[in-house]
């Protein structure tokens, strides 16, 4: 699926939600699209649980 239709898709979903439930559920549908993308990665094997705890390419047992 092209990136476009899916961002389409998205920015859909969160203005229905935004329009039918106000900005809390605007800010819930974000909330879990984004912690669905999150999963979808790792499903894919795109992320690793280690990508979030490790340094940003510094090495810290140098200092």
């Amino acid at each position: 699926m092209n990136m476009a239709l899916v961002g389409l898709l998205a920015g859909m979903a969160l203005a229905f939600a935004g329009y039918f439930g106000g900005f809390g559920a605007f800010l819930l549908v974000a909330a879990l699209g984004a912690v669905g993308f999150v999963a979808g990665r790792f499903l894919d094997g795109d992320l690793e649980a280690g990508d979030f705890f490790r340094g940003r390419g510094r090495d810290e047992r140098r200092r």
